[in-house]
């Protein structure tokens, strides 16, 4: 088991090592954890036998200890990211059109009244299926090491795709 210190150096060499793309999560629940989690890209408190510390520092607060939900979390970020770019890309394309048909005097105020409230309308129910993300799909990988001895460790890292221990 590491030292809080031992737990920083090796997130520091972890994080010198990893490529711009890529981000380094950290899951762990105890005080001496804190340290580490304010430093990884993405820090992950395991809620209910989490210290206060953890919680306060993490990004993210898994509220049952149950590891394998961070595929599921990715996943639904995954996708909502994906339905935010879609809305932020129709809402631009939309407005632009309008606003291209009132240069040219074709469009009245009825269009730009949809080109504003009706978008935000559309955009708002396109959002709305992000509340039909379920958690069906786990990494196969996670859920076989769900049921190994690594898993009551309360600290290991994540890298996202790969996971290592330490």
């Amino acid at each position: 088991e590491l030292l809080p210190a031992d737990k920083v150096g090796q997130v520091e060499k972890l994080l010198g090592a990893q490529n711009e793309k890529e981000r380094l999560a950290f899951v762990g629940d105890g005080i001496n954890d804190a340290p580490v989690l304010t430093r990884a890209d993405i820090g992950i408190a395991m809620g209910s036998m989490g210290s206060d510390a953890a919680i306060e520092a993490a990004d993210i607060v898994l509220m049952d200890d149950d590891i394998r939900k961070i595929a599921s979390l990715v996943k639904i970020a995954r996708k909502t990211l994906g339905i935010v770019k879609q809305n932020i890309v129709f809402a631009l394309a939309v407005k632009a059109l309008v606003l291209l048909l009132g240069a040219l005097g074709m469009a009245n105020m009825w269009e730009a009244v949809f080109a504003d409230v009706g978008v935000s309308v559309i955009a708002i129910l396109n959002s709305m299926r992000t509340l039909n993300t379920k958690q069906k799909i786990v990494h196969k990988y996670m859920k076989k090491r769900a049921n190994d001895k690594f898993y009551h460790l309360p600290v290991f890292l994540l890298k996202i795709g790969k996971i290592r221990y330490i």
